[in-house]
This record gives structure tokens, sequence and C-alpha cells, in this order.
């Protein structure tokens, strides 16, 4: 089996790379990556990519397909990742999540690529307080990132087929410890906060729900979705991912985070406008198909890893919301010193050799 996945170099794709190489020993794996992130690594015991078999750099708008080249499944992570990136670099958001996302998989179904499995997200229910979201219930995507992975769905579903099975998992907000960690996470930041100075700070008024899921149980549905049956949910296939329990308030993290690190105090804005980017998430259709592939990681365990992979790196920056384990920052820090330019794309700079 030969694995393609996009966008490697970021937080899901080392959890990914060591997950799917234990899973698929034989297997080839191949990873395509820009490199924005390749040097924001955290606490990592050696280069997550040392687990490829093959490592390519390019910009995902101009992929090459020579690369699809016996390709049996394309890992589609690459995007533009977070609301705040998104608002930054919104034409950027969507000529990548959107109009690069579509092509590829075009590009694959050609190459005679079998599966193709795209990160989505569970934000494009952006405003649902009536209740749990299915599948089947409307969407109402607030954000251009969210935008950006409706208008995906959309034109994916145009080009599933018996030979060529598409998984589009929107995932709940992701959490937990990473060879490439970040930290513009809602429970990534509260455990941050709380191990670097003992205090919680919610910039809302902490009532907006979220549904979670750790790093590892992305991964694991990731691998579920390579290898399902075209049975198993149809050529295409949109799949809420993660777990109902994991549907929280945001200060019920805040609060669950105290608790396991004595000593943290709380502090709850509540003359914050409220967040209008609150749903709960229903994930029985994924229970029913694929009932090996659940998530497994408890919020308990979530936090602990976290504290623990921080804690080994010493961490005590109570400025990190500056640094660049917050992903919008690393993009900003690059553009500003000249070595990307404002459609995130590498400048001459950034290839220019260093004065001796």
């Amino acid at each position: 089996m030969k694995i393609l996945i996009t966008g490697n170099m970021g937080y899901v794709g080392p959890v990914l790379v060591r997950h799917l190489r234990c899973r698929y020993p034989e297997a080839r794996l191949v990873g395509f990556d820009m490199g924005y992130f390749a040097h924001c690594l955290t606490g990592a015991q050696s280069v997550p990519e040392a687990l490829l078999d093959e490592q390519h750099f390019g910009d995902v708008r101009r992929f090459p397909a020579s690369l699809l080249g016996d390709v049996d499944a394309v890992v589609h992570l690459a995007a533009v990742s977070n609301d705040p990136m998104g608002k930054t670099f919104e034409e950027v958001t969507y000529q990548i999540n959107y109009d690069a996302s579509v092509q590829l998989a075009r590009q694959a179904r050609a190459a005679g690529v079998k599966s193709f499995v795209f990160a989505s997200s569970c934000s494009v229910y952006g405003c649902a307080d009536e209740g749990a979201r299915t599948e089947t219930s409307a969407v109402d995507p607030l954000t251009a990132y969210a935008k950006s992975k409706v208008l995906a769905e959309q034109e994916l579903q145009q080009l599933g087929s018996r030979d060529f099975k598409i998984t589009c998992l929107r995932f709940g907000t992701a959490c937990g410890m990473s060879d490439r960690l970040r930290l513009d996470l809602v429970l990534n930041d509260f455990v941050a906060s709380a191990v670097a100075a003992r205090r919680i700070t919610i910039l809302s008024d902490g009532s907006p729900w979220r549904p979670l899921i750790h790093v590892s149980d992305m991964a694991r549905a990731i691998e579920w979705a390579i290898g399902r049956d075209v049975g198993d949910g149809g050529e295409f296939l949109v799949l809420n991912t993660g777990s109902d329990v994991w549907n929280y308030q945001v200060r019920a993290l805040a609060e669950a985070v105290a608790q396991a690190l004595p000593g943290t105090e709380v502090s709850i804005n509540t003359s914050a406008q409220p967040d209008k980017r609150s749903y709960r998430v229903d994930f029985s259709r994924f229970r029913e198909l694929a009932p090996n592939h659940q998530p497994r990681v408890s919020l308990a365990e979530a936090i602990a890893g976290l504290r623990a992979g921080l804690e080994q790196m010493s961490f005590s920056d109570q400025d990190f919301r500056k640094s660049q384990l917050m992903r919008l920052n690393t993009l900003v820090s690059l553009r500003d010193r000249k070595l990307l330019d404002e459609n995130l794309q590498w400048t001459a700079k950034a290839t220019a050799p260093t004065p001796e």
C-alpha cells in the first residue's frame, strides 16, 4: 500500500504518520508539505518525517500529478487551518482549502487512487444551539475557514465513484500533544495557561459548546477512512468524527483543567460578547460505521498528556499567545520577514544563501 499525506508537517501529521507506520509497517508513506511549520518542533525526540519513505516539499495549489503514481490513498490534511488564519489570509484560505483540495481530488481520481480522505471540520455548523447536529443538519459556516470546508465538500461530492471513494471527516476541535504542538486550540491553550501561570483566562463568556477530539483518535479515524468499504457509507461520505461525550462548554473545559492542575484560577470575561460559534454534534453515524475505530482518549488523559508534554519541554511562557506555538504568528512572522509573500508562497529571500 502507498499512502500520500498532504500537510504532514503540521499538528496532526506527526501523530498520523506514527500511527500509520505502526498499523501498516510495510506501507510506503509519502509526505507533501509547504514547510511553513517544519521548524515548530515541540519536545520531539526525532524528526517525525524520519518515519516516512519520502518527503516532498511544495505548494498544494500546484500539486505535481507525478507524485500520485501507484498511490492507493490520499490523506488531505493541507489547509489554512483555523479561523484567525482564515481571517488574515482569506483569499489564500479559499485557494488552498477549497480550490486546491478539489483539484487534488480530480488529479487523484485520474491517477487511479482508490481512497481520498478529506480533513473537514464540525465548525461548518457555526451557530447551532438548538440541538446536536447530524450530517443531514443544515450547515451555517461563519468564517472563511468553515466556508472553505463546506465548498470543498460540495464539490467533492461530484467526484466519488465505485473506484474512487471519498470520505470527508468532520472533526471536532483537535487537542492533545504532538511533535508540532499548537496552542491556538481551546484545550491546549487552557493546559498551557495552567502549566505556565496557574491561571486560565476565558476570552468569551464560556458558554459556547465545542466538540473535541484527540489527535491520536483523529489518526484512528483516518486509518478507518483509508480502508473503509464503499458499502460502509457509500462512494461519497460526510461523517461527523468524534464522540458524544466530548461535547463540552468552554467553561467546563477550563474547570476540568483547573481540577487536574490544583491551584489554577479560572477567569471568565462575563462582559464579553457571546461567541456565535457554538455547536454540539451527534456522532452516532460514526459509531455505527466505525465501531472498531472509536475515540479512546478521555478528557482527563488528554489534559494529563498535554501537561506531561509541556513540562518535559520545561514550558513556562506565560506570554505564549505571542509565540510560534500560535500558527498565525508563525505565518505573519514569515511574511513580515519577507520569506513569504501575501499569497503565502515562498519568496526569493527564503531561498537566498546566508551571508558568510
